[in-house]
């Protein structure tokens, strides 16, 4: 086992088996990550652990440096979310991230344009695709959907009014409530009917010379059912536009493409909300579109006009990163026959129960082999979509259950898995961690995972 005199000087390791660290991360920070590491290794000797070698105190010190960083570190998602919040939301496709990484490596013409040599829009590199995916007559983008709401409201209903039917005063996350939002925004909240039901005259009657603005707010993280009633968009349209003020459609999480043709549950698309007569339509960028964060606005030109000449739309605005993103991610809604081949998001979403089942039953033997004393099932599970699209539809799927005889064997697993080099994420369900395998990229990020065990 050796004795602490074995353990090696830190001025030892720096000239010897560190000298990588160093390189890489700079002596001041190699000499405190080794300190740590010799630290820890003094203590486990003492209470009985072997004493480690000059590698493996280097191994443990550089472990520290590249988790001790604040930074962003990659996870398997095996929680059956696709869109999961925490973890990220979309993955980019490949187009967007080659996209990303040349605007990142070069000077860019974000605000230039090339045919006159003048100063131009950053709008401009997607506002003509954002047109063409929606049928809007103009668009312009923010940071995200929040921003692209109260951009809305502050611009077109600061010191006025906005009516809102109460069964659509949604809260998403821990921060984004309607209310609160147009209270941001400088706008009064008008609210019309009752929670579970409210009808055209409810909108009507609420009409006065202050309303600046109707609004109606799809309901991404919940359902409303049994004895209910809501005003079509395209009714409303006719009551908004009757009153003279515009109706706002704020879709949250938002799709480009009718998701029916690939046998999942049907969600309102941007360009029906337009046909139907919304003057303004928001929505998500990294949801089911599938791209970077980012909220868009599309419709009536001479509103997106009133909405770019605001001042808060600089302090949202996207940079040239996420911007070349966006238009890479847009540009794959133009061949919507290969679109579930090109973007993750709808590829995962898209992925059946047989090969996921299948993935699991190649799975099963292995990682049993990997976590001695612990039972390992292959059980079917639902995954959800996620970041609060459509919540209460579930898409059948499949995974491994991790179980064993002591009832705290799923929450010490679980956190064993998160402490892995890239860790493993899963969900405690029923006495057991469930790895959904719905986004597992491949058997060998699994294996591969876990063998640092």
């Amino acid at each position: 086992m050796g004795s602490l005199r074995d353990l090696p000087s830190v001025d030892r390791l720096l000239a010897g088996a560190a000298r990588g660290l160093v390189d890489h991360h700079g002596r001041a920070a190699a000499t405190d990550a080794l300190r740590a590491a010799l630290a820890g290794a003094r203590d486990a000797a003492r209470a009985g652990a072997a004493v480690p070698d000059a590698d493996a105190l280097v191994a443990d010190a550089a472990s520290r440096l590249d988790t001790g960083g604040g930074g962003l570190r990659p996870v398997l998602n095996l929680t059956g979310t696709v869109l999961h919040t925490n973890l990220g939301r979309a993955l980019l496709a490949e187009a967007a991230i080659e996209a990303a990484v040349d605007a990142m490596r070069h000077p860019a013409a974000l605000e230039y344009d090339l045919s006159t040599g003048s100063r131009g829009e950053r709008d401009d590199h997607v506002r003509d695709l954002l047109c063409e995916l929606t049928g809007a007559e103009a668009a312009t983008v923010v940071n995200n959907n929040a921003a692209a709401v109260l951009l809305v409201l502050n611009a077109l209903a600061e010191g006025r009014e906005a009516i809102v039917s109460r069964g659509e005063l949604v809260e998403i996350g821990g921060a984004f409530r309607i209310p609160d939002i147009m209270a941001r925004a400088g706008v009064r909240l008008v609210e019309v009917g009752t929670t579970n039901r409210t009808h055209p005259r409810d909108y009507r009657d609420a009409v006065s010379e202050r309303t600046a603005l109707m609004m109606k707010v799809h309901p991404s993280n919940y359902r409303i059912e049994g004895f209910t009633a809501a005003v079509p968009a395209a009714d409303l349209a006719g009551i908004a536009g009757a009153a003279g003020v515009p109706l706002v459609n704020d879709l949250g999480s938002g799709t480009l493409v009718d998701l029916t043709r690939w046998g999942l549950p049907a969600e309102p698309t941007v360009r029906q909300a337009v046909a139907e007569g919304a003057d303004l339509v928001t929505f998500s960028g990294d949801k089911l579109l599938g791209g970077p964060q980012a909220g868009f606005i599309v419709g009536r030109a001479d509103l997106v006009g009133r909405i770019n000449r605001n001042p808060l739309k600089r302090a949202l605005r996207l940079d040239k990163i996420r911007l070349a993103a966006v238009a890479a991610t847009l540009r794959l809604y133009r061949d919507p026959d290969r679109l579930a081949e090109r973007l993750p998001t709808l590829r995962l979403l898209t992925r059946t129960r047989d090969d996921i089942a299948a993935q699991a039953a190649r799975l099963v033997a292995p990682v049993r082999a990997m976590l001695s004393g612990i039972r390992v099932e292959v059980v079917a599970c639902a995954s959800q979509i996620g970041s609060g699209a459509m919540p209460v539809e579930a898409l059948p799927s499949a995974g491994l259950a991790l179980s064993g005889d002591r009832g705290s064997v799923p929450e010490d697993l679980a956190a064993r898995l998160r402490a892995l080099p890239v860790p493993v994420i899963g969900r405690i369900r029923d006495g057991a961690l469930i790895l959904d395998l719905r986004c597992l990229p491949g058997d060998g990020a699994l294996l591969g995972s876990l063998s640092h065990l």
